[in-house]
């Protein structure tokens, strides 16, 4: 197999017309590019280079060989030149998946601001609850909660969200509220993905865990549609701190069962590999780090 390196170094050679000169253009000993040049011609089985003490021409075969070698090696030069720009400048279609429940107006608001700051980046947002193959999808980046299946990828916890029981004080006229998690049988929930709009939610309190099954009268696909429906009194809701704190503070909202509330869900930026992040992808994964997300608690 043609080393070609050496082929680049006879091209070197042959523009220049000089093995001394292609060998400072290269950074390399002349000693170094006469033997990669005659390694070349050994393995050709051809003289590409006719050698006297004053001149070097090519050969016929030389000149035919430098000819066919020329406008690709040019290709190749133009290929890693354009290669290293991209990787080193914020540019080109990034492509990111995330969930139903992120893919909302404040993640628009983010994904605008970070166009502006970056405008040589376009965006290719897919929203779904649907496991995306990022690989087979050639997808850039995308958010994930809670455990991730795949661990040939890579991921980083940029947040964590816990959530709380919450109602309207509109709710509560006329009902008992609950005193512990089992009495949520007995009320009205908004359910967030709940199958036939039936659920289980996981309570934690400090060593003690419990799974209660709840229902309700509407179950949606994310935490904007639930919180929409909790907020007008349809039911309780089991929402993120981050969404609840400033509602309840206010009265909008009235916190149930403060000793309890969800484990601690942690949210990953995952992507493929490591190695080579292009830019776009490094100064998004970076934006992504200082946004003040409604749905999660920043990890500094």
């Amino acid at each position: 197999m043609i080393d070609l390196n050496d082929i680049a170094i006879f091209a070197k050679v042959a523009q220049l017309e000089s093995f001394s000169r292609a060998a400072r253009a290269l950074g390399m000993p002349v000693s170094t590019v006469s033997r990669r040049v005659t390694v070349l011609e050994e393995q050709l089985g051809a003289t590409l280079l006719q050698r006297t003490t004053r001149r070097l021409n090519l050969t016929e075969q030389g000149r035919a060989y430098f000819n066919q070698c020329n406008d690709p090696l040019g290709e190749l030069y133009d290929a890693e030149r354009a290669l290293t720009q991209v990787q080193r400048k914020p540019e080109g279609l990034l492509k990111v998946s995330v969930p139903v429940t992120i893919g909302q107006e404040p993640f628009y608001k983010f994904i605008s601001s970070f166009l502006r700051t970056h405008p040589r980046v376009h965006v290719d947002l897919f929203v779904t609850n649907a496991f995306v193959d990022l690989i087979a999808e050639n997808v850039d980046v995308a958010l994930r909660y809670g455990e991730l299946r795949d661990s040939t990828l890579v991921a980083q916890r940029i947040g964590k969200s816990v959530r709380y029981l919450v109602c309207t004080p509109d709710y509560l006229d006329g009902r008992n509220p609950p005193s512990r998690p089992d009495d949520l049988r007995e009320h009205q929930c908004i359910l967030l993905n709940g199958r036939n709009n039936e659920a289980e939610w996981e309570f934690v309190s400090g060593r003690k865990s419990i799974k209660v099954p709840v229902s309700g009268p509407v179950s949606a696909r994310d935490h904007q549609a639930v919180s929409a429906f909790t907020c007008r009194g349809h039911g309780i809701g089991f929402l993120p701190s981050t969404f609840c704190d400033a509602r309840i503070a206010k009265g909008e909202l009235v916190r149930l069962l403060p000793e309890w509330s969800s484990p601690e869900i942690f949210i990953h930026t995952v992507y493929p590999t490591r190695r080579f992040l292009p830019s776009k992808l490094q100064v998004f994964l970076e934006a992504l780090k200082g946004w003040k997300s409604p749905l999660w608690i920043p990890l500094r």
